[in-house]
């Protein structure tokens, strides 16, 4: 028995000592983030170790994105000239505002080279069967190329149609590419696309396994979504491609979303970005750049546009700088759509302060969890910022998975950004950040209505709360850093 308790003991010790091994010798990570993971692998010990290798580690310092077509389009050069000049700020003193929106943009731009564009027409879609059937019509309008990067792209009747739609212009000569996550791919066949090869077109996964059957690099997603049609159209925003985006899954009810459209110069940030996603993931045959993929377009739009990025290959976390800018410009109203509200510590204390200053803050999250520990943790913080006097409401009507943030009724960001840390450090997100009152206005006023169809939470909602709901809830916040 003595010699038992030393064996255990001794594996219980060499465990703990693995785990600050490996969990310190990471590249700096957030506090929170170390001792979940210091939690987990001491308690799980073995299992945890191994959750580590395929959840844990940061990718490679070696760069996976290539800049070739960023200097080749001008796209650099433009940066260039915006981050020496104040041609932005003289863009944001037209439009008449009464924030400091020149502070978000210098800080987009500098953090992650995001151009500001101006002419753009930018259209907010809310409802599933709208964004396909745009969507669809199109690709059928395709004349040179159709890029996609979806995260979750299923088999089943939107699927097929789209897919469809992608055979019939490959077959007429249009270039077709598919990037696709394959997290997100998992029930497609096998030869689900090779009718679209077969017709030139190309499919491919990012981040795909490897060593088959093993990915260590499972949990760094490619949650994008992209589509740009000729270098004259994108769109992107929080529809993904199946039934369930069309509200037809019963369990989750009618699915409300919101996706952009965009036709402009913004679409050029969205096609440079769509080239160094497919050039990362197809490195053995990269597209070259050609201008034919960025024609010049003359629009009638007045929307003034930033398209950014962020993912776990760099630490500055540019759309989350950017929302934690956008609530720290403030003054009077803030509005967030979220399916997840888990912010970092930074997150979180800026919308404390937000709060406490004065500043309106309403938050709107699902009825429904597709993810129940995550929901848990939702709800951890929803409480807290309660208290604290923030409106939370929550959807009624079906599934709630837009992402969106309004300022005082004068900026808006809408995107694939969810406002949690997965977001913000372990998936690739897009988010484009629009400085115009009359989108902004629009989608508060797609807020108010969805706020018609919602129940807001009060004090009262979590003082009831029996001490088992309470403790399951703390320990989904305690690991929501990984999660």
């Amino acid at each position: 028995m003595r010699i038992l308790t030393i064996i255990f003991a001794s594996v219980i010790i060499l465990n703990a000592a693995i785990a600050c091994y490996t969990v310190f010798s990471s590249r700096k990570r957030e506090v929170a983030s170390t001792w979940a993971w210091l939690f987990a692998m001491t308690m799980f010990p073995g299992l945890g170790l191994i959750a580590y290798f395929f959840l844990g580690r940061k990718l490679t310092e070696v760069p996976i994105f290539s800049n070739h077509i960023l200097n080749e389009s001008g796209l650099t050069d433009a940066v260039s000239h915006q981050k020496n000049t104040p041609e932005a700020l003289w863009l944001l003193e037209h439009k008449g505002f009464q924030i400091r929106a020149h502070e978000l943009v210098s800080l987009l731009l500098k953090s992650n080279d995001a151009l500001m564009t101006e002419g753009n027409t930018v259209t907010i879609i809310e409802d599933g069967e709208k964004k396909f059937k745009q969507l669809i019509a199109d690709i059928r309008q395709a004349k040179h190329h159709i890029h996609l990067i979806y995260f979750i792209f299923r088999m089943d009747e939107i699927g097929i149609e789209i897919l469809e739609a992608l055979e019939d212009r490959a077959k007429e000569g249009v270039k077709v590419r598919l990037l696709y996550e394959p997290a997100g791919a998992k029930a497609l066949n096998k030869g689900f696309f090779d009718r679209l090869r077969s017709y030139g077109g190309e499919a491919e996964t990012f981040f795909g396994p490897r060593l088959l059957p093993v990915n260590f690099r499972t949990n760094f997603r490619m949650h994008r979504k992209i589509a740009v049609i000729d270098g004259k159209t994108g769109y992107t925003g929080g529809f993904n491609v199946g039934n369930d985006y069309l509200g037809l899954y019963e369990k989750m009810g009618y699915w409300r979303d919101t996706h952009l459209r965009i036709v402009g110069p913004a679409v050029q940030s969205l096609q440079a970005r769509f080239f160094m996603d497919w050039n990362a993931a197809v490195s053995k045959r990269p597209v070259d750049f050609s201008c034919r993929y960025f024609p010049i377009t003359e629009t009638k739009g007045t929307e003034l546009v930033q398209i950014v990025t962020s993912g776990p290959d760099n630490e500055v976390e540019a759309i989350k700088k950017g929302f934690i800018k956008m609530i720290s410009l403030a003054r009077k109203t803030i509005h967030i759509q979220t399916p997840y509200f888990i912010p970092d510590e930074a997150m979180m204390e800026s919308i404390k302060v937000a709060l406490l200053s004065g500043v309106s803050v309403s938050v709107m999250i699902p009825n429904k969890p597709d993810h129940p520990l995550i929901y848990r943790a939702t709800l951890s913080y929803i409480e807290e910022i309660v208290c604290l006097g923030a409106s939370v409401y929550v959807y009624e009507k079906g599934f709630l998975h837009s992402k969106s943030v309004v300022i005082d009724s004068e900026i808006v960001s809408i995107g694939t950004a969810n406002f949690d840390i997965r977001s913000f450090r372990l998936n690739f997100e897009v988010t484009a950040f629009i400085y115009d009152a009359q989108k902004a206005r629009e989608q508060l006023r797609l807020f108010e209505a969805d706020s018609k169809v919602s129940s807001l939470l009060s004090e009262n909602t979590f003082s009831g709360l029996d001490k088992k709901e309470r403790i399951r809830r703390q320990i989904s916040r305690l690991f929501s850093p990984i999660l």
